[in-house]
């Protein structure tokens, strides 16, 4: 199984670039906190190198920038190419399925999106609008209650696993 999940700020405005075939790229890196902290009692942080690709990467442009709280699901790819001096170059990268936004809103700023593919979030966190709310029944439902006994009699002697 490969999979990583990071909680990070993003280190600088992403940018947003295009294969030649068309596909969006998106390299960007996080900083994420260490749980220790040094012998000066400051903490330390790792500098992870990811990457998001097509509509995620064309959403992420629009709407992350340098400083936003991230949480990151994806996986870690390792590939390598040629640089122009002939050097075979290594890198090893977090490729993003999925990001949430977890830097809180600021009212007077347009709602931030969530860059989850392929379906609409469902996360009942505090960035969804319809967190803390009661779920609406159609006005046509009834509700009937459970029995509590399921039309099992409780008595120890009438049931086949006691």
């Amino acid at each position: 199984m490969n999979k990583v999940i990071l909680t990070g700020r993003i280190t600088k405005d992403p940018e947003l670039r295009y294969t030649p075939n068309g596909m969006a790229t998106l390299s960007f890196s996080i900083a994420v906190d260490r749980q220790v902290r040094n012998q000066d009692g400051t903490r330390q942080a790792d500098f992870i190198n990811c990457v998001a690709w097509g509509q995620q990467a064309d959403f992420m442009s629009r709407y992350v920038h340098k400083g936003n709280m991230l949480a990151i699901a994806g996986r870690i790819q390792s590939r390598s190419y040629q640089g122009q001096d002939g050097q075979t170059r290594y890198v090893t990268e977090v490729v993003v399925e999925n990001v949430e936004n977890m830097t809180p809103r600021d009212p007077n700023q347009a709602p931030q999106a969530n860059f989850s593919q392929p379906q609409q979030n469902q996360y009942q966190g505090y960035n969804n609008p319809g967190y803390g709310q009661k779920p609406q029944q159609p006005a046509n439902a009834t509700h009937e209650e459970a029995p509590n006994s399921f039309g099992l009699d409780d008595d120890s002697d009438t049931l086949p696993w006691l």
